[in-house]
């Protein structure tokens, strides 16, 4: 996989290109009432949905973070609570989503976030050669090595998604 620049990039892929991680851009064409966003790029890219990963937001005792799991699944709320030491954890409120990301709801990235939350990715990212995340736009995917997703959010890893 070779380094590819986006013009127009997004503070996720200049997030990339500053580190210097090798990554590559996907553009598809994004039906705005597609059910799904991340089963919507899956299919697009003509890739398994297990290699493809959703970024959403959670509140943790009071506290926002980042859960990262394959749109093949769902997010398991006790498991990413007790990954970060919390009591619970809920879906946090879209808006807030927004404002804390710098990104629209369907085209949140872990990468390249307004304000740095707490990362939890799902243990099962370790297991594919390169997977795809939000570049921060819909309809836009970045594919990378999970190592390097894991390393440029500063995650922990473990088991928070099921089917």
């Amino acid at each position: 996989m070779a380094k590819k620049k986006s013009p127009g990039g997004t503070p996720a892929t200049v997030a990339l290109d500053t580190a210097g991680v090798p990554f590559t851009v996907h553009e598809y064409a994004h039906d705005p009432a597609a059910a799904s966003y991340g089963a919507e790029a899956a299919e697009a890219m003509g890739v398994s949905p297990g290699r493809v990963f959703k970024t959403l937001l959670a509140e943790t005792d009071g506290t926002l973070a980042v859960a990262v799991v394959p749109v093949s699944g769902r997010l398991d709320l006790k498991a990413l609570a007790a990954a970060l030491g919390a009591k619970r954890a809920a879906m946090a409120d879209p808006a807030a989503a927004e404002r804390s990301t710098g990104y629209v709801v369907g085209g949140i990235s872990p990468l390249g976030q307004r304000r740095r939350l707490r990362t939890v990715i799902d243990s099962g990212v370790l297991a594919h050669p390169t997977v795809f995340v939000s570049a921060g736009r819909r309809g836009t995917e970045v594919e990378l090595a999970p190592a390097d997703l894991v390393r440029l959010t500063d995650a922990l890893t473990a088991p928070i998604a099921r089917k």
